[in-house]
């Protein structure tokens, strides 16, 4: 499997493991939870501790760590980290532009242990990008149609366009998004983020059927969702 990524080569020392890059959204937060827990070590060692863990956590939610995104024009990508928590049949939002018949929405569901960098799916240009505020409750099992949420829509080369959406959850409480309309990304490549627990809906073109499966542990910017031309993915990343 080869990589969209200038160096193809995988980090496999400690430090991937332990040690990931940080992204430039969460240096403030660890910053300010560093400082707090040198103020509460001097004031009682426990505490001081305890800020100490969480200024680790909140270093580990904001990691950035390197994907090797498989090559393939059609391939649509996993947008995040965390648990295939739903296939369906829905009508997507309007704002995507996609349509008003049902299609296949693959939903990844994130917990606070997941990282929270998102990525793009496919390869082309960003159509779409509409906010809609709302509610913060539970993503886990429901549409979640109340919710926060940042909906976009990318055009591939090819003239088929895929939808996304970050749903803030019950935790989350900032949806981050870092592109614009007419914005060219690659697959793999970080578009925003949410804060704190919450959930990616992909939705497909008509036609495309899923490569996934519920419960599946998705790889955001590595694992294969779907195949716009209805191509099997093996693997090793062949089609059959």
């Amino acid at each position: 499997m080869n990589s969209k990524n200038e160096d193809p080569t995988v980090d496999l020392s400690w430090k991937r493991y332990l040690l990931p890059p940080l992204h430039p959204e969460g240096q403030k937060f660890v910053i300010i939870s560093a400082a707090l827990s040198f103020l509460l070590w001097v004031m009682f060692i426990p505490l001081g501790v305890l800020g100490i863990l969480a200024t680790i956590f909140c270093f580990y939610f904001f990691r950035n760590p390197k994907r090797i995104t498989p090559i393939g024009d059609n391939l649509i990508i996993a947008p995040a980290d965390g648990i295939v928590s739903n296939i369906t049949e829905v009508i997507p939002p309007s704002e995507i532009e996609m349509g008003t018949e049902p299609l296949t929405r693959i939903s990844i569901f994130m917990s606070v242990f997941n990282v929270h960098v998102n990525r793009a799916p496919v390869t082309g240009k960003i159509t779409q990008v509409h906010y809609r505020p709302g509610k913060f409750v539970s993503v886990a099992e429901k549409d979640s149609e109340d919710n926060e949420r940042e909906e976009y829509s990318m055009i591939t080369p090819s003239g088929k366009k895929v939808g996304f959406v970050q749903i803030a959850g019950l935790v989350a409480r900032r949806i981050v998004s870092f592109v614009k309309v007419d914005e060219e990304l690659k697959a793999g490549q970080v578009f925003g983020l949410i804060r704190f627990g919450s959930r990616l809906d992909v939705f497909l073109p008509k036609g495309v059927a899923p490569q996934v499966v519920l419960g599946q542990t998705a790889v955001a910017g590595e694992t294969i969702l779907a195949n716009l031309e209805g191509k099997q993915i093996t693997a090793k990343g062949e089609e059959r």
